[in-house]
């Protein structure tokens, strides 16, 4: 479905399940389809509602946009779905939304999922990772930008069949439309500068599960340690064999955390 923010721009929106409204926000230069195993999982215990944010998959592309913007279109999606309060989980990318979104509008989130979040950033952790490998990436095509840099988010060790999957994901999204252009991509990062919510994060009453991946490049487990140390109500896991990616790299564990985690007893459940 269509659903337009504030200022019009298009929201495609996801929707699966019944019961307690839960929201998947997808990571930087993804889109919704990359959340699928997590939508039709939890989707068997929960309404699931997973947006393609501004500048991502079928949502409209504005030239600019900022972090506040991703934030009012999750409002506008929970307003138009007749949504008062919602568990909200965020990987990367989504996990700087849903950490602005509490922060800033408390009531509206019952429990928090961060996947490998930070909580604060000069840059996105992508645009941090390019300029490391500025030289190696100079003469690339913007395919093989996207392939270098997904290659370096994983774990020693992880299997070839788990890269190739991210690999063919990123191929099919070309051929079909869905990646970014250049310019896109570059307003994309342009909307995660220079974020902080440290100061806000402990008025968070949420609860909340911090994912970590122990090799992550971009946003290492001291950065959710910080965030758990802030946070009133917050743990940290570590997934010992994950980078970037650990839906995909320890598909089975981070699957037994978070459904042990959103199926907790007590804040939320039920309401909305």
């Amino acid at each position: 479905m269509i659903i337009p923010a504030a200022d019009g721009t298009p929201l495609f929106v996801q929707q699966r399940g019944e019961g307690h409204p839960l929201i998947l926000l997808h990571g930087l230069g993804s889109h919704s389809g990359w959340l699928d195993a997590d939508l039709h999982h939890l989707a068997g215990t929960r309404r699931v509602i997973a947006p393609d944010s501004r500048g991502h998959g079928r949502s409209g592309r504005p030239a600019n946009f900022t972090l506040a913007d991703h934030v009012s279109d999750v409002l506008a999606v929970m307003d138009a779905l007749g949504i008062p309060q919602a568990d909200v989980m965020g990987t990367s990318m989504g996990s700087y939304v849903a950490q602005a979104l509490a922060t800033t509008h408390p009531e509206r989130v019952s429990r928090l999922v961060l996947v490998v979040p930070k909580a604060s950033g000069q840059t996105s952790g992508t645009a941090a990772l390019m300029a490391r490998h500025e030289d190696e990436l100079r003469d690339l095509t913007p395919q093989e930008v996207q392939a270098f840099l997904l290659e370096r988010m994983f774990a020693p060790g992880t299997p070839q069949a788990i890269r190739a999957e991210v690999a063919r994901r990123t191929a099919d999204d070309h051929a079909s439309g869905l990646a970014q252009t250049p310019e896109q991509a570059e307003a994309a990062r342009r909307a995660l500068e220079r974020f902080d919510f440290r100061p806000g994060l402990p008025r968070v009453t949420a609860p909340t599960l911090i994912l970590s991946g122990a090799h992550d490049p971009l946003n290492p487990p001291p950065a959710g340690a910080e965030i758990a140390a802030l946070l009133p109500h917050a743990r940290q896991e570590v997934l010992a064999h994950s980078g970037h990616f650990p839906a995909l790299e320890e598909a089975g564990r981070y699957r037994a955390l978070v459904d042990a985690f959103l199926g907790e007893e007590g804040v939320g459940v039920g309401s909305g």
